[in-house]
């Protein structure tokens, strides 16, 4: 936190398509920089704030040295596949493991905390040993780490979406950390959620369709770069998709038009929205590439909720200094 001044700056890595940074932004951060790689979503962060530093750059070829006196929070959501349950499993010897940039980061820029989102995997018995390496690695530098999962829709977001969250605050300010309670309320279900947009076109069968949409949605799948075109996800999660009336073989283009009949597919605007995205949040690439950045997002209701936590607890160690 520069002097002076109540708000709090962070550094994002590996930023994908905004729905941490947003999030993080909503809960009161600055960001200084953003690092990311892939030239679709570095577009879709400047054409939505054009007053964002986006660094488009490897991670390992990004220094945090030049900022290190400006950074309060150091966030990102490093690559999932080497702990995702779908894949290999391949941890820390996967060639995508970004751990180590983090850790690298972390000792050049000593910010007062760390966020970093990923899969659920990573909290399983597979990968117990690294997680602790994790924690060990980052606790040498002077910070308390701890882990946990957040389920989405317990902050307002349509999904079953759990990610696993690792938050590290600096000794001594990390007792004023507590993670999120649950929001009272459930989410909407995925009818509620995207009425609207379905009848866009005066589809005569939203209003049924909205009906049969009776639950949050399952979890969205964003894919990867080596594989086809957008769809929902390997064949269970098709199945639950039909159950609430959407058909998941690929994305439309468009809303129904009125005279539709069928199962829809939803578009890349109504994925968006149950992933907790403003509808003013654009996307830029074609359609498979833009559904890929909504589909590997961090909710940002779940980034929001987060980060208002950390930032309590950073402010009370600053009200703390300035009342002393």
């Amino acid at each position: 936190m520069k002097h002076g001044s109540p708000i709090f700056n962070s550094l994002e890595i590996c930023a994908g398509a905004g729905g941490q940074a947003l999030g993080l932004e909503q809960a009161g951060f600055a960001h200084v920089s953003l690092v990311e790689n892939d030239a679709h979503c570095c577009q879709t962060l400047r054409a939505n704030r054009p007053h964002w530093h986006v660094v488009e750059a490897d991670v390992k070829k990004y220094s945090g040295l030049a900022c290190r006196k400006d950074i309060d929070l150091l966030a990102g959501g490093v690559p999932c596949p080497p702990f995702s349950m779908a894949g290999k499993q391949l941890g820390e010897n996967d060639e995508r493991n970004l751990f180590p940039e983090v850790f690298r980061l972390v000792d050049e820029i000593r910010p007062q905390a760390i966020m970093i989102e990923n899969v659920k995997g990573i909290l399983s018995a597979n990968f117990t040993e690294y997680r602790t390496f994790i924690s060990d690695q980052i606790a040498a530098f002077g910070y308390t780490p701890g882990w946990t999962l957040l389920n989405a829709c317990d902050y307002g977001v349509p999904q079953l979406r759990p990610r696993a969250v690792f938050v590290a605050i600096k000794n001594g300010k990390h007792e004023h950390f507590q993670w999120p309670a649950p929001q009272i309320h459930a989410p909407m279900t995925v009818g509620q959620t995207l009425y609207d947009l379905m009848q866009e076109h005066g589809w005569n069968g939203a209003e049924k369709w909205s009906r049969q949409a009776s639950s949050i949605a399952p979890t969205l799948v964003g894919g990867s770069k080596k594989h086809g075109g957008p769809d929902l996800g390997p064949t269970r999660a098709k199945q639950a998709w039909a159950s609430l009336g959407v058909n998941g073989h690929g994305l439309a283009n468009d809303a129904p038009q009125a005279d539709f009949d069928g199962m829809p597919k939803l578009t890349v605007r109504m994925a968006a929205r149950l992933q907790g995205f403003p509808d003013s949040w654009q996307f830029s690439g074609k359609k498979t590439a833009a559904y890929r950045q909504v589909g590997n997002a961090f909710p940002p209701p779940v980034a929001c909720a987060v980060g208002q936590e950390i930032m309590k607890c950073l402010a009370h160690k600053a009200i703390f200094q300035v009342a002393v």
